[in-house]
């Protein structure tokens, strides 16, 4: 998909709100170790992940949202909000989506609400309908939120998966607003190619596994991935599209202060950015204490940078993502001028 970005006399969206929350239990890389064949020097040389916050019993996605959404509502001074989305590929039930549900928990009875499923590139594919929303009238504020709770979905006893995944959720309120102002939301790529579904799927669930009949076996109702391939796949597909959005934007690697890729592993985001030639220091990333919280890692991400000072009034921001389906997409922003929230909320409670 081309990159794109509203018109000079259209509105565009533009952040004004941030929050993310994760829940309260902590799974360190040693605890991982009791029960798979994997210490905690294999995992963070892999990976890159120290540990990383796993929902309690009767915590499901909608809570984890409901959190993030409203803490992203007070940073952004306001209660109300006309369109909530939910960026998941954990939705608290194959139907109904999860969204209707959290902006009722929200007090926001009555605004369009809807989930948008694109794994791990949900957050981007969010933002970009979002922004269409928004160019086309048809909202002046969105609630976006990208939560996640793959421990429900990973089988505990996968090492392979187990010692990658967290469970988080991120939000960002956006308005209505003028495209060239700080916090304008623009310039997105996004693409995608179903001749890889293959490669990250859970097989049961679905009208495609009960169509077959009969019981699916253990292994399809869990999350499942050919991590090699995808490696090489995330690699590839980020760094295209963010060449195709820098190139559309009409900015190179130098114009920007900070890559915020989606939180896959360590490996592959400084992949990608050294694909991109871009230091890697430059690179945004909350891995290391967060996992890979699917939807939600790149609002998270970005609240964990907001919280420790590290991004600033007018820095130019370039953010990417990759998932299954196959998914991938880019979008730039500048970071608001006002502080979001002067005093963030910690993250973890």
């Amino acid at each position: 998909m081309p990159s794109n970005t509203p018109g000079p006399s259209g509105p565009a969206a533009v952040l004004c709100g941030l929050a993310g929350w994760v829940p309260p239990r902590v799974v360190t890389n040693a605890e991982l170790a009791e029960r798979l064949d994997t210490d905690d020097t294999w995992i963070r040389t892999r990976t890159g992940i120290r540990r990383r916050h796993i929902a309690g019993p009767g915590q499901a996605t909608s809570d984890l949202a409901v959190e993030a959404g409203r803490r992203a509502l007070r940073s952004a001074g306001t209660e109300t909000a006309d369109t909530v989305i939910v960026a998941t590929t954990t939705p608290d039930r194959p139907c109904p989506a999860t969204a209707p549900l959290v902006a009722t928990r929200l007090g926001l009875a009555g605004a369009a609400a809807f989930d948008v499923g694109a794994v791990c590139t949900g957050f981007v594919y969010g933002l970009a309908t979002a922004a269409g929303l928004i160019a086309a009238g048809v909202a002046e504020r969105v609630l976006l939120i990208g939560a996640d709770t793959y421990s429900t979905i990973v089988d505990p006893l996968d090492r392979a998966n187990a010692i990658i995944f967290g469970d988080g959720a991120g939000a960002v309120v956006l308005r209505a607003g003028n495209p060239d102002e700080p916090g304008a939301v623009g310039h997105f790529d996004l693409g995608s190619d179903g001749a890889h579904e293959d490669l990250i799927t859970v097989a049961a669930g679905g009208s495609r596994r009960r169509a077959t009949g009969g019981q699916p076996a253990d292994a399809e109702r869990h999350f499942a991935m050919r991590g090699k391939e995808v490696y090489r796949h995330a690699v590839t597909r980020m760094a295209a599209s963010a060449r195709t959005a820098l190139s559309g934007a009409g900015w190179t690697t130098g114009d920007l202060d900070h890559f915020v890729p989606h939180q896959a592993n360590l490996r592959i985001l400084h992949s990608v950015a050294d694909d991109l030639g871009l230091s890697r220091d430059r690179c945004v990333t909350n891995v290391d204490a967060r996992g890979n919280t699917g939807a939600a890692s790149i609002p998270l991400a970005l609240a964990d940078a907001m919280a420790a000072d590290r991004i600033r009034p007018g820095d130019r921001l370039l953010l990417t993502a990759f998932g299954g389906g196959l998914t991938w997409g880019s979008c730039f922003l500048t970071w608001p001028e006002r502080t979001l929230n002067p005093q963030p909320e910690r993250i973890t409670p």
